[in-house]
């Protein structure tokens, strides 16, 4: 069945957590009263969780649905044939107010025997930083479980772990294995593989609203972590005004940026749905008679049959453009 609404939004399922601010609301127009929403969810098939359509003649229909319904014409034909009628990716916007806990995530193999789940390889992209914010991410050096488990028991893990301070337009790689964490101040725009798996491993001993300490997941981590250090973790890449660039490449997903000021024809030669998240100013997205607004903040799937189509702006506006290779 062809699909014809050309550019889908979904109502966003914000999560409040115990880091959570206030920047995905006033900054991003998120829906909520709460102050320590810490997570947007704009495009989620995980289990519990799948996103509604927000707009157009879909609208009230679920992602499940669409791929049910409308198959390799949403996705594309590679990406059906992998995944089926499950979604491979969750897009979110994440907003710490405070650290999150230090965590990583378990590879395919790891999480499939123990949690019958994909793993979760993920990227970050910074939208907005206070003074001085950082990301934990990786080893300052080669380590061994030996070393981390000392300096976990002796709550002195930060010794050993890299710490960057960062700005707006950083991004950095997760692959699984990775120990990272977002410290307080930093809000940005994450993108996954549909998993909810995390093994926490240091929460800074603090308690939630009822006085329990978070569940760690010490024993399941020791096997999967990667102790290899990197001389950098962040990602260097260029922008061009008006043109599409690649950011990061991997089987999971490929990420480019789109600074665009004025106008410019999108060309899809990919066999895969497309994801835009607006991560700065706003983008009119437009083919035939159906146009479509994306806000700051907000986010847009473009089913993979619509292989050409308009993208507009008045102001400098930035996109962030993911795909499956």
């Amino acid at each position: 069945m062809s699909i014809e609404q050309k550019f889908i939004k979904f109502n966003p399922i914000l999560k409040e957590k115990i880091w959570g601010g206030e920047k995905l609301v006033s900054q991003l127009n998120k829906n909520s009263k709460s102050n320590s929403v810490g997570e947007s969810w704009e495009i989620s098939d995980v289990e519990g969780d799948t996103s509604i359509v927000a707009n157009g003649d879909l609208a009230g229909k679920s992602l499940k649905e669409l791929i049910g319904l409308y198959k390799e014409n949403l996705v594309g034909e590679k990406v059906y044939k992998k995944f089926g009628e499950k979604f491979p990716l969750l897009i979110k916007y994440i907003d710490a107010k405070e650290a999150l806990s230090i965590q990583l995530h378990p590879n395919d193999k790891l999480a499939k025997e123990r949690h019958n789940s994909f793993g979760k390889t993920e990227m970050w992209y910074v939208m907005q930083a206070d003074d001085k914010a950082n990301l934990i991410v990786g080893f300052k050096n080669d380590s061994n479980k030996v070393e981390y488990v000392e300096h976990l028991e002796n709550k002195s893990l930060l010794e050993i772990l890299n710490v960057d301070e960062v700005s707006k337009g950083d991004v950095y790689f997760i692959p699984t294995g990775r120990i990272h964490a977002i410290g307080a101040g930093v809000m940005l725009a994450e993108i996954q593989q549909t998993s909810d798996v995390t093994y926490r491993i240091y929460d800074w001993d603090r308690k939630d609203s009822e006085g329990n300490y978070r569940e760690l997941h010490t024993e399941q981590a020791l096997d999967a972590i990667d102790y290899i250090s990197q001389e950098k973790y962040y990602t260097e890449y260029n922008k061009v005004n008006n043109r599409s660039s690649e950011i990061v490449s991997c089987p999971y997903f490929t990420t480019n940026v789109i600074p665009l000021n004025g106008k410019q024809v999108v060309k899809s030669e990919e066999d895969s749905f497309r994801i835009f998240m607006c991560v700065d100013g706003e983008v009119v997205f437009s083919k035939d008679n159906q146009t479509e607004t994306l806000k700051y903040g907000e986010t847009l799937l473009v089913p993979a049959n619509v292989q050409e189509f308009n993208i507009s702006s008045e102001n400098n506006s930035e996109l962030l453009e993911v795909y499956i290779q």
